[in-house]
């Protein structure tokens, strides 16, 4: 396991955990690519420092606390897979979220170009190519 692409994802979600906007996009290239799975802003793409503001302002606008809960990060090449679950409470409906999550970190020189997220862990192993890993 290459302990600097980790050490980068590890940063990253300590930045997302702590709403920190400038952390996440020192660590993202300038092509970068976010395709979340969380509602209300799934099937969206965010591209970019712009795009990820907008998806950090898109989260603190939906939602009162979100945090993902990492367990385990497991690589392959230039992937770090993320098994988590993520938990929050909407901002107005005051509905919590406690949920499985898998977050796939594409990384290139690196720097994150792409995060792809699952609310399925099997789903996540397979769509990164890691379920040999378990």
């Amino acid at each position: 396991m290459s302990d600097e692409y980790v050490d980068v994802v590890k940063r990253a979600v300590a930045a997302f955990n702590a709403a920190d906007v400038d952390a996440f996009t020192a660590l993202a290239t300038t092509d970068f690519e976010w395709f979340p799975s969380m509602i209300p802003i799934e099937n969206e793409t965010f591209v970019g420092a712009d795009g990820i503001r907008r998806y950090f302002d898109r989260l603190a606008s939906a939602w009162e606390h979100f945090r993902v809960l990492p367990d385990r990060f497991l690589e392959r090449a230039d992937c770090v897979l993320v098994i988590a679950r993520l938990e929050g409470r909407g901002r107005t409906s005051g509905a919590t979220v406690d949920a499985p999550l898998g977050m796939a970190f594409d990384l290139r020189e690196g720097l994150i170009c792409r995060v792809r997220g699952y609310l399925d862990h099997g789903e996540a192993l397979e769509a990164t190519g890691l379920g040999v890993e378990m």
